[in-house]
């Protein structure tokens, strides 16, 4: 009996050393798993008008939609929340509507060098008054939907385009054709 109870305490020892062996290195991956995420996470920054580039094109298709392009231009990849706040005109006291049905699932991440796009539908007939305008004010969004950095101001095409009360904008979106769809 006591043969057998002390084979019995070094087996139980023995897989004892074993799950705690395999507990430890499990526990070190999660951690260094963990440490990696948030080495990552925190390398990302807010897209904002000092680390893009930004442009605005008139869309060929469909009319009175205007094309916004932000290309990351910084060292590090960069998220573009949400939608521009955009400020059709210098008088403008406002901001365009975000289309709600262009909610993206997730947050855009900006590699270096990769674009985000946001559609603008200038007018439409069911919209009411408007005028033609020559600049639009751009600033960029935080996690929280707040403003961040500076406006910058860009020269519309065409030395000028109408808009009126319908003109809104979309999310940021991964590719001109979906900021252009909706």
């Amino acid at each position: 009996m006591r043969i057998a109870s002390r084979f019995a305490s070094r087996a139980t020892a023995s897989s004892l050393v074993v799950a705690g062996a395999l507990g430890l290195v499990g526990f070190q991956a999660a951690g260094q798993a963990a440490s990696a995420a948030t080495t990552k996470a925190s390398s990302v920054v807010t897209c904002t008008t000092a680390n893009t580039q930004l442009t605005v094109t008139e869309a060929a298709r469909p009319i009175n939609h205007l094309l916004l392009k932000a290309t990351n231009t910084g060292a590090k990849p960069c998220y573009a929340y949400s939608a521009p706040f955009l400020r059709a005109g210098a008088d403008a006291q406002a901001p365009l509507p975000w289309a709600d049905e262009t909610t993206p699932q997730s947050v855009l991440v900006l590699e270096p060098g990769q674009s985000a796009y946001a559609g603008i539908t200038t007018s439409s007939p069911d919209g009411e008054g408007g005028g033609a305008e020559k600049t639009l004010g751009v600033f960029f969004v935080d996690r929280n939907g707040s403003s961040v950095n500076k406006e910058k101001t860009l020269k519309l095409p065409n030395g000028g385009v109408f808009f009126n009360s319908a003109a809104t904008v979309t999310y940021w979106q991964d590719n001109a054709a979906d900021a252009l769809s909706w």
